[in-house]
């Protein structure tokens, strides 16, 4: 099962994306900003153009692991506004056969690559608290718990713990 491509998003990744999408948000609804309803009445076209604005530049950029057939992984980063030295990692996601191998370290490392280019030193990502598998992982690609808990931002009775680590 060690047979992808880990690469940036392109235009034309849109449909796949769209699929690994709803897929991530029937499979770990806690982990992400939106719901499966709310994914799945987006229209196409709206996924298109995102994926449109994370293909180039510096601002945002996805990263997937693709098998050549439906997507096996995704993680963004995004500039933050407030640390512009920093690069916020988003909506990692595994499909469940892919878990457990080398592709999250892959994914993190092409957005450190893609930050660092940028000249962004630092990782940041938050992490549901009680979600120790997600901690492990990350503690294992150099991120260490900060210390800094916050409020999840749709469902006000969970916490998240803040990770960071250089690139």
């Amino acid at each position: 099962m060690e047979n992808w491509d880990v690469r940036r998003v392109t235009p034309e990744d849109a449909g796949r994306m769209r699929a690994l999408r709803l897929e991530m948000l029937a499979d770990s609804p806690l982990a992400f900003l939106e719901t499966l309803a709310q994914a799945a009445a987006r229209p196409h076209e709206s996924y298109r153009q995102r994926i449109r604005q994370s293909s180039e530049g510096f601002e945002t950029a996805q990263f997937i692991a693709d098998p050549g057939g439906p997507l096996a992984g995704h993680a963004g980063g995004i500039v933050l506004p407030d640390e512009p030295h920093c690069t916020v990692i988003f909506a990692v996601y595994l499909t469940p056969a892919y878990r457990g191998g080398k592709i999250l370290g892959q994914l993190i490392e092409a957005v450190a690559d893609w930050s660092a280019a940028a000249g962004r030193d630092e990782l940041m990502l938050e992490v549901v608290c009680g979600n120790g598998r997600a901690v492990r992982a990350y503690e294992k690609l150099g991120f260490a718990d900060t210390g800094v808990r916050l409020r999840h931002p749709t469902i006000p009775a969970l916490t998240e713990l803040q990770m960071r680590r250089r690139v």
